[in-house]
């Protein structure tokens, strides 16, 4: 959004996830992005505050767009949808004091030519260092997604029709980025396998290394995402099927690690069925892997069903972190999925730890780094600190 702003307006970037909001500041506006639903709430009293002092709130954001209705009475606008070409009439709303309740755009994405770099200056980067090891930089190479899986918003979000960016601008972004590890947050790369190929073939002389969503099943592509950097994948595992095997055996054939993403509470699943999942996630070995339960977020086929069948049980907010059930699962009691939850963590992890399984990923991109004589030696010694071990 920060991008999308004419050049003359001054910025201060406020990340309350490492840092205090600074509520004596002196400012003609605040804008107030939410990404998750757990932390709308939050968001609320920061607008209910600032908005006491005189000073106009603009909320905008996934979760804004997510509980739209429920923004617009802690703020004096919603933004709804992406910036890029709509920030003028905002703020010139803004200047003569007459800002509209909505600006909705969810329905009218900007062509996304005009997509340009993220304003990575306004970031405080001595905010991003975990024991000392810089964070990965997030980027972003389309967006929209041609999926509509039953627990995502996305395509309420950003629509079903999956819009690339020009490979040649999103690749000199990335070129441009002084941080030789990224995030691509891209809903997934698989989802065009020419436009797939042909951004790997542009990223391999960067030598960069990077982590993003599922990579299409395609030996070319794989190969392709190897040469280009790619680190490891978050990867849905959500049967026990050989072909979820034979894919995780795929990616580590090309030496790209898998975190799968499990989730927990569907339908289909009953006790037995979680269990023998957590015994399959071992068998496969996965490098890490991440439960979470099913949570119906507005907006989702999830949310459609379950509210339709009266069996989300807390409309709270607060509780909406993935980690906790509020809803009645089909096969057994909310108290069972629950406990169910932490066994598949404890089952998991009881062997080696999370944090040993993520230095072995770490480790990992150490090693790609100094085989393209990108490595950076004292990332070793920071490693073996962060995770307590000798390297």
């Amino acid at each position: 959004m920060a991008a999308a702003l004419p050049a003359d307006i001054d910025i201060e970037f406020i990340d309350e996830n490492v840092e205090d909001v600074p509520f004596d500041t002196n400012t003609d506006a605040v804008g107030i992005s939410m990404m998750l639903t757990v932390q709308v709430k939050r968001g609320w009293q920061i607008a209910d505050k600032y908005r006491e002092m005189g000073i106009p709130v603009i909320c905008g954001g996934i979760a804004t767009m997510l509980h739209a209705e429920a923004c617009a009475q802690h703020a004096d606008a919603v933004f709804l949808g992406e910036a890029e070409g709509r920030m003028e009439s905002l703020l010139a709303d803004l200047r003569e004091g007459q800002l509209q309740p909505v600006y909705n755009f969810l329905d009218d994405q900007p062509p996304i030519e005009m997509v340009g770099p993220a304003r990575r200056d306004i970031l405080k980067r001595e905010n991003y260092n975990y024991r000392g090891i810089q964070m990965v930089d997030l980027f972003h190479a389309s967006r929209g997604c041609r999926y509509n899986c039953y627990p995502c918003c996305v395509a309420y979000l950003g629509g079903r029709r999956f819009r690339p960016r020009p490979i040649e601008t999103a690749v000199a972004e990335m070129e441009a980025i002084d941080n030789n590890r990224l995030f691509i947050v891209d809903n997934s790369l698989a989802q065009d396998t020419q436009w797939e190929k042909d951004l790997f073939r542009a990223m391999i002389p960067l030598k960069k290394k990077w982590c993003s969503h599922p990579i299409e099943d395609d030996p070319e592509v794989l190969d392709l995402a190897a040469q280009a950097g790619a680190w490891y994948v978050y990867q849905a595992v959500f049967d026990t099927s050989d072909y979820i095997k034979e894919r995780i055996k795929r990616y580590h054939d090309h030496g790209i690690g898998v975190e799968g993403t499990i989730l927990l509470g569907l339908d289909d699943h009953t006790e037995d069925d979680i269990k023998r999942l957590v015994d399959f996630l071992l068998e496969i070995e996965l490098d890490v892997a991440e439960f979470t339960v099913l949570t119906p977020f507005p907006h989702t086929r999830a949310y459609e069903d379950l509210q339709r069948e009266k069996r989300i049980l807390s409309y709270d907010w607060d509780d909406y972190s993935a980690d906790k059930v509020v809803f009645q699962p089909k096969h057994m009691s909310p108290q069972r999925l629950q406990g169910l939850l932490d066994y598949a963590w404890e089952t998991f992890y009881q062997d080696e730890s999370q944090e040993m399984k993520m230095f072995k990923l770490f480790q990992q991109v150490i090693r790609k780094e100094k085989a393209d004589r990108s490595h950076r030696p004292r990332d070793r010694a920071l490693a073996g600190k962060a995770f307590g071990k000798r390297v």
